[in-house]
């Protein structure tokens, strides 16, 4: 069994009997993947109470060929973000970013994906509370294209028409983006400061100032990952997390 060492995320932690922990992590180099803490619930464990969720660092990990769960051998802590755990918008938040990346990551190396979740765990433990919302929709988003379902933004879903940034449009959940309002007389309207809101958060460049229509930015990313993304799955704190927006 080769020992793995490799920079890690603890995307997930869960007791395993009265003494151990699974762990489900997004690594840089080997995507995402499972390991045994053995002991880490034990009052003197080698590893030190540090194996939690958005936790980072290097983990070293017996790979075991054929196995989905492997045997972690140490983890040197690189960045707690405890910070996380005090604010419920910052706690639901991390952990939408962290059940997509379960959700959609594989065991191949990512690492466009690592970083994007890494750097989005950073911004939230460290944010001011009244933009907490602005960075997790705004990371979701990006995450959102990194899987594969970036929307449409510039041109018409329906005819293809492009469509001028000053134009009002439809935002076609189904049809995966912009609508003009010929193709789609009603549904739900992206003014062109909404609509460029939007786009600048699925090319990964928003800027970090409150939304124009933090109510429609919200109904967007909601109805989009349940059409593309959840459609068969339940994204249980997706809605955790916007329960705690109100």
């Amino acid at each position: 069994m080769p020992l793995v060492s490799t920079r890690s995320i603890i995307l997930q932690a869960f007791p395993y009997g009265d003494t151990s922990k699974i762990l489900r992590l997004l690594t840089r180099e080997h995507g995402v993947r499972s390991v045994i803490a053995k002991g880490a619930q034990r009052p003197k464990s080698r590893f030190g109470g540090v194996l939690e969720s958005f936790t980072e660092g290097e983990a070293q990990f017996f790979a075991r060929e054929g196995r989905d769960l492997h045997t972690l051998g140490g983890f040197d802590l690189l960045k707690s973000r405890q910070s996380i755990g005090r604010n419920l918008v910052a706690f639901t938040g991390a952990s939408l970013i962290a059940e997509l990346a379960l959700r959609f990551g594989t065991d191949e190396p990512q690492p466009s994906i690592f970083q994007t979740v890494a750097d989005s765990l950073d911004e939230i433990a460290t944010a001011d509370a009244h933009l907490l919302q602005e960075i997790v929709i705004s990371d979701v988003w990006v995450l959102v294209s990194l899987f594969g379902f970036r929307p449409e933004m510039d041109s018409c879903v329906g005819c293809g028409e492009v469509l001028p940034p000053a134009a009002t449009a439809r935002f076609d959940v189904e049809g995966g983006g912009v609508a003009c309002v010929r193709c789609r007389p009603v549904g739900r309207a992206l003014d062109p400061a909404s609509r460029r809101e939007l786009r600048q958060m699925v090319e990964g460049r928003a800027s970090r100032h409150p939304f124009t229509s933090p109510s429609l930015q919200r109904a967007l990313v909601r109805a989009f990952l349940i059409t593309h993304l959840a459609r068969d799955y339940t994204l249980r704190s997706l809605e955790m997390f916007l329960q705690q927006l109100g």
